[in-house]
């Protein structure tokens, strides 16, 4: 299926969700484990219909789920297809069954605290470093450039975080990794604070909210991104 672009999502108006990195996230809060059990079979039994399915983590008090499209397909202006992991209509679908599936069993979303961690990594050359941290991160040779027609490692069980790369438009003296954290568009101002109320500075606001990047008092830099700002 062909994936979606921002506004395709933003126009899908799907209120208990949002769009991070590559996905769409959504947290449920749950009583209890049994809780959480009862609605991941409903969901269970959502994607069955529809053979799709989200991938689901169980906290303590919340559910947690992923959805994407593994085969998504990404078009080049020049015609050239790429098979990515993106969204798709089917995800949208499957969003709006699992949200109702959630107000049936009387669920509270909690959009405002997902998110994603990912790694980048300043390199100009990543076809010579991406296999060494394919190996390293996740011992799988297949997971540079899954997903993605780039070289960014990507773990099939998202045991780790992305690692992509990035050719720096000037050199940085020491730090050549940084961390990528993606929230909710709702939450970018509060993080951004509590990370400068704690001692961090900003060092980069030109395209803000979307992205902000700030570093700490030995400035170590890490970046707030909210895509569906």
């Amino acid at each position: 299926m062909d994936m979606l672009g921002g506004d395709d999502i933003a126009a899908a108006a799907l209120d208990d969700w949002r769009r991070l990195a590559q996905g769409l996230h959504a947290r449920y809060r749950v009583d209890d484990f049994a809780a959480a059990a009862r609605f991941v079979a409903a969901v269970a039994e959502a994607g069955d219909e529809v053979g799709h399915h989200p991938r689901v983590a169980i906290a303590p008090g919340v559910v947690d789920l992923k959805l994407s499209t593994e085969d998504a397909i990404y078009r080049e202006d020049d015609g050239t297809e790429h098979v990515v992991e993106w969204m798709t209509q089917q995800d949208v679908d499957l969003a709006r069954r699992i949200t109702e599936v959630a107000a049936a069993q009387g669920l509270a979303p909690d959009p405002a605290a997902v998110s994603v961690l990912e790694l980048g990594l300043d390199t100009p050359d990543s076809a010579r470093v991406a296999p060494v941290w394919a190996a390293l991160l996740t011992g799988d040779p297949a997971s540079r450039g899954r997903g993605t027609p780039g070289d960014e490692v990507r773990d099939a069980a998202q045991r780790i975080p992305n690692l992509w790369f990035d050719d720096p438009a000037e050199e940085r003296a020491g730090q050549r990794v940084h961390v990528e954290v993606y929230v909710a568009p709702e939450a970018a101002g509060p993080r951004i604070a509590a990370a400068v109320a704690a001692g961090a500075t900003v060092v980069d606001d030109s395209q803000a909210p979307r992205l902000v990047v700030l570093a700490d008092p030995d400035g170590n830099r890490g970046v707030v991104c909210a895509p569906g700002a």
